[in-house]
């Protein structure tokens, strides 16, 4: 399994309400695209999320938060959260709240 399809399903039940929604697989996971912006995902068994670089400090010292890091270099503003940070629905809602709220202000990816 390339990433938690139960987790999957969790995330969309978190933002069945949200219009703008496309699904695309990528990295191995599985993104959620909210206005052509990608604002959180599963990678593996754990969330990504694209949150506001302001709330990066206090976000990784959560249960079960770290920063997102693929190449060596952790990248601020994206998180991963492990079940840990997520098994109750409430913890996972508000991981993808965070998103959600920073997604209006995020930057869009430059379309080729």
């Amino acid at each position: 399994m390339a990433y938690d399809f139960d987790l999957a399903d969790r995330i969309r039940e978190c933002i069945v309400h949200l219009s703008n929604i496309e699904e695309k697989e990528m990295m191995g996971g599985l993104a959620f695209m909210y206005n052509d912006k990608m604002c959180v995902g599963v990678i593996g068994e754990e969330l990504m999320a694209r949150i506001d670089p302001d709330d990066f400090e206090s976000a990784i010292e959560k249960t079960g938060c770290r920063p997102m890091d693929f190449t060596g270099k952790p990248m601020k503003g994206w998180i991963m959260v492990d079940y840990e940070g997520m098994k109750r629905n409430a913890d996972l809602e508000y991981w993808i709240s965070l998103a959600v709220k920073y997604n209006s202000k995020a930057k869009s990816s430059k379309k080729k």
